[in-house]
């Protein structure tokens, strides 16, 4: 089985930051959020991965080059306009080349690892298997409705949710969605969506099955879940990189970066970024911060790269 990881997005919502660093990249407890898929994917024995980037492309070949340097295999496909999760796919046809492959989202962090899905997906010989998670808000998601153990429809961000299954970002699949793309058309949003994609498997009578994760799932997209996340790889605790220099009371959920340096009062639930310089007289609290940064107040909330 090989591996796509949608690596293109721009992070937006996590802007200035991933205008130096591309979210992909970001450092959560200190390794690269990309790092996490890569692991997640080699427990279940994939290793040849094709990273699908964008406007990024540059940044993300020079870190991370052919993949040897974190156990994996890498080929990259371009997306040259950010058209959808469909699309995103379809950039990397020609690597999987009628393979079965598992379709990751590249800013999605999984506590525990995918094995169940992975091997559901294999004893079955469905056409497509989909990590799905009950949620709260099922409306900011593509919805799964599941009816004797298979998916029988998909909706994109329903206004009026008829479950509270959300896709959860890890899709495996077979060569029948190809030939699903091929005919694909924009949603009302003007993106190919994946979840169109699937719904066309369901209507054709393709098998579609979910695997209900288990673990906690983060999106890393905004400052809350990206520190969230952080929160749980560091177990609540604190994570000094090698260099680093901290003149503060340091409290919980706290990861500061190789080489950077802290001068606050105090700081809890926050990330700094390796070779970031910050001065703050007050309080730093669930921010990130990166490049220089200097307050004469608290930071709080806050996403600064000086």
């Amino acid at each position: 089985m090989k591996g796509v990881i949608l690596a293109a997005g721009k992070g937006s919502r996590l802007y200035p930051v991933t205008h130096h660093i591309p979210k992909p990249l970001l450092p959560l407890a200190n390794r690269a959020t990309l790092e996490y898929a890569f692991d997640r994917l080699v427990e279940i024995g994939v290793k040849d991965i094709c990273l699908v980037v964008g406007e990024n492309a540059e940044a993300m070949r020079s870190a991370l080059g052919d993949g040897r340097g974190v156990g994996v295999r890498l080929s990259y496909a371009l997306q040259d306009e950010p058209n959808g999760l469909a699309h995103a796919m379809a950039c990397a046809r020609d690597f999987v080349e009628g393979d079965e492959f598992v379709m990751y989202l590249g800013d999605a962090i999984y506590s525990e690892p995918l094995t169940d899905a992975a091997q559901r997906f294999s004893e079955s010989g469905c056409a497509n298997l989909d990590l799905v998670m009950p949620v709260e808000d099922p409306s900011r998601f593509g919805v799964a409705n599941v009816d004797g153990g298979r998916i029988v429809k998909l909706v994109e961000k329903p206004v009026t949710p008829e479950s509270n299954l959300a896709m959860a970002g890890v899709y495996f699949f077979r060569a029948p969605i190809w030939d699903m793309l091929a005919e694909l058309k924009p949603s009302v949003r003007g993106e190919y969506e994946i979840t169109d994609a699937i719904q066309m498997l369901i209507e054709r009578g393709y098998e579609v099955l979910p695997c209900v994760y288990q673990g906690s799932w983060f999106d890393t997209g905004t400052l809350d879940s990206f520190l969230a996340c952080s929160s749980l790889l560091l177990n609540g605790g604190t994570l000094i990189g090698s260099g680093a220099s901290v003149v503060a009371d340091v409290g919980s959920s706290v990861c500061i970066g190789e080489g950077a340096i802290v001068d606050c009062a105090e700081i809890e639930d926050s990330v700094i970024l390796p070779g970031a310089s910050v001065h703050c007289q007050g309080r730093i609290v669930h921010s990130i911060l990166g490049g220089g940064v200097e307050s004469f107040g608290d930071l709080q909330n806050e996403i600064a790269y000086g």
